[in-house]
């Protein structure tokens, strides 16, 4: 159990709970925003100085019905109510991040002819991907293993005011922390995770203010846009599939509209590919 991150997520939550959307009165002027910590042990059906010590990070090891009950009372996404288990010390087994890929879903990249596709795990390192999503990223073949990670890519960027700042960038940004939040969660002995944090927090203070956010979300489909010097602009719907059996490992796919221009140039750069 994680005391601290424990107290320090509800206290956030809370933080961002107003009394209408849980059907408290607003009342007088509020100090702080969010609801009280009497409100919370109220709508969770606890006492108020068992809910003060949890956020103090001196409370006993709430049960999972404690947990469930302060899930509903702060209104968690599934998500974020997966987190707070794991900080409570609720999983069945602390699972870790193994450092083997399977060689079906090597195979099945390999097979993936005309559509970009990697293999990222939950560290944000890139660990295998095909010849196309070779070349539209630049070249991950020519980039050392240790700086194979989407989260330095993206954070350690001169341009990262200006990406913040793009409605779609910033999108991606956002939900990636909020990704590596959950996975920091889920995999709390992983020394490799701590250390991509704490580097991030030291270096890019767009990071650390998106971290302190305490955003939890698990990353699935959204669209992106990619420029290559050889083929333009794509619109893509970045794909993110979790691979059975290994929830360290997720398959991304960039997929196009059929017969649109972005689908075109993918088989442009496809075929300049192959060519060269």
């Amino acid at each position: 159990m994680n005391r601290d991150e424990l107290a320090d997520f509800l206290r956030v939550r809370r933080a961002r709970v107003t009394p209408a959307e849980v059907g408290l009165p607003g009342g007088e002027r509020r100090r702080t925003p969010g609801l009280r910590r009497q409100e919370v042990a109220q709508l969770a059906g606890m006492s108020i100085d068992y809910y003060i010590r949890l956020e103090q990070g001196r409370g006993p090891h709430p049960s999972r019905q404690v947990l469930n009950a302060l899930a509903r009372a702060l209104m968690l996404s599934q998500d974020e109510r997966t987190h707070l288990l794991h900080l409570a010390g609720h999983a069945v087994e602390a699972p870790r991040i193994r450092e083997d890929l399977p060689e079906s879903l090597l195979h099945l990249i390999g097979f993936l002819e005309e559509v970009p596709a990697y293999v990222l795990d939950a560290r944000y390192d890139i660990r295998a991907w095909n010849p196309l999503a070779n070349v539209l990223m630049g070249g991950l073949d020519t980039v050392a293993p240790d700086d194979r990670n989407v989260i330095r890519w993206v954070f350690m960027s001169p341009d990262i005011a200006e990406y913040l700042s793009d409605e779609e960038k910033g999108r991606f940004a956002r939900s990636s922390v909020a990704d590596l939040r959950a996975a920091a969660g889920r995999y709390p002995d992983d020394r490799k995770i701590q250390a991509l944090v704490a580097e991030m927090l030291a270096l890019s203070p767009h990071f650390a203010e998106l971290w302190a956010r305490y955003e939890v979300e698990i990353r699935r489909e959204q669209r992106k846009q990619v420029t290559h010097p050889l083929v333009g602009t794509i619109d893509a719907i970045c794909q993110v599939m979790p691979v059975p059996d290994r929830d360290d490992l997720r398959l991304v796919l960039y997929t196009t509209e059929p017969g649109s221009p972005s689908h075109q140039a993918l088989r442009d750069l496809r075929q300049l590919t192959l060519s060269s």
